[in-house]
């Protein structure tokens, strides 16, 4: 009787944060593992301060898109093309950039996933190697069957479950390797790194965690949840939730990186290494956990991915979302052929992945300065008008977006 009651009491905790859990699940990715274990081993944990300093923006800029969004009772891209006078065309900029972005993340996603189910199989069976464009495709048929006869709730519950199994595989993990807790400690102190590529590596972390895409799907998911201005306390907790499981996520992975590959001096250029790397440490079972964490990570980054081009358009039209309608079926089926582009591409996935992270810290200006514009006008929220702690959090996004945005530029060039 305890025990049903306790797990009653679980089921609608979760449910209540069902925006947090989502947006966790499209969050912490391979996109985040990858930029997270590759930044434990060569860094240990110096860069930790720009994770904790991303989580907490992304609380800020969370909190303030959910509450405009409730208010006003319009998602940010409408508010974008309403309220401004060239609106229209920043909300096109957002579109393109997002879906760009969002589609070089999946194919990456989807080379990393193929290659991990790859190892799992060759471990299991005997050296048994089947092609990846075979594992590919059968996910993205399952994909595409799942989408399309799916709907947000039954989205909102195949992510927590993939949240629940990522974050539960990776504590695992780490208790498993046992990772030196003084090698950690000493390197919490902030920095940054005197070596090529670690400004490219702080503008992937930003990316991966404070991501643009969060923002506009936060005010899309919060739509979808059905809720109104009397639950501004309630976003307010599930922005909280979703923030500090993405710092706590995280963490364990540059952890788990920082203690063992970074102490033996390893480094990490390809996921299905950091396999390799820690089953002598770990042994089979270490492998095998952390392959379904990854795979999990993956898969709930999926899901967001392929629904992101109906609802930004759907959104910026202002009309109903309908994933079952011809133009969103097109384009779901066009971004699942890019799930194909590793086996075509020559860069490894993880490459393709620490890119289009750091790709979406370009993007995190233009979705930061107008929801600080909004969140004040007193026309659009009347009573509402943004508080000044809130306000001076958005200054300082501002400012770290325009920072990392250069950080990334720099890298790229």
């Amino acid at each position: 009787m305890a025990k049903r009651y306790i797990t009653k009491k679980v089921l609608i905790g979760l449910n209540a944060v069902g925006p947090g859990l989502f947006l966790i699940g499209y969050n912490i990715g391979t996109g985040s593992i990858t930029t997270m274990a590759k930044t434990g081993a060569k860094h240990g944990m110096s860069l930790f301060w720009a994770l904790l300093l991303s989580c907490i923006l992304t609380y800020i800029l969370m909190v303030s898109y959910g509450k405009v969004t409730l208010v006003s009772g319009h998602t940010a891209l409408y508010n974008f093309k309403k309220q401004f006078k060239y609106g229209w065309l920043l909300s096109i900029y957002i579109i393109i950039a997002l879906i760009i972005g969002e589609l070089l993340a999946l194919t990456g996603i989807m080379g990393i996933v193929s290659d991990l189910i790859q190892e799992g199989i060759r471990l299991a069976f005997d050296d048994l190697i089947i092609d990846t464009g075979w594992i590919i495709l059968f996910f993205v048929v399952g994909l595409y069957f799942l989408v399309m006869n799916g709907n947000y709730k039954v989205f909102e519950k195949f992510l927590t479950a993939l949240v629940m199994l990522m974050g539960l595989s990776f504590l695992i993990v780490f208790f498993m390797l046992k990772p030196s807790l003084v090698s950690l400690t000493e390197g919490i102190i902030p920095g940054i790194p005197d070596s090529p590529g670690a400004m490219g590596l702080i503008a992937a972390i930003t990316g991966t965690t404070c991501s643009a895409a969060v923002f506009i799907m936060r005010s899309t998911v919060v739509a979808e949840k059905g809720w109104t201005i009397k639950d501004l306390k309630k976003e307010k907790k599930d922005a909280f939730v979703s923030a500090s499981m993405m710092l706590f996520l995280s963490g364990i992975i540059m952890a788990v990186a920082a203690g063992t590959l970074n102490v033996m001096g390893l480094n990490l250029e390809n996921t299905v290494d950091l396999i390799r790397l820690f089953e002598p440490i770990g042994g089979k079972v270490a492998a095998y956990v952390l392959i379904i964490g990854i795979v999990g990570a993956g898969l709930s980054s999926i899901f967001p991915i392929l629904l992101i081009a109906p609802w930004l358009i759907s959104d910026y039209r202002g009309i109903p979302r309908n994933i079952r309608s011809k133009e969103s079926r097109i384009l779901i089926i066009v971004a699942l052929l890019f799930a194909f582009g590793s086996v075509f591409l020559e860069e490894r996935p993880p490459a393709l992945m620490i890119f289009s992270q750091a790709f979406q810290a370009c993007i995190l200006p233009a979705v930061a300065i107008p929801i600080f514009v909004l969140i004040n006008k007193k026309e659009l929220m009347n009573d509402y008008t943004s508080k000044s702690k809130i306000n001076i959090g958005l200054i300082a996004v501002i400012l770290f977006s325009l920072i990392t945005s250069y950080f990334a530029i720099s890298e790229f060039l």
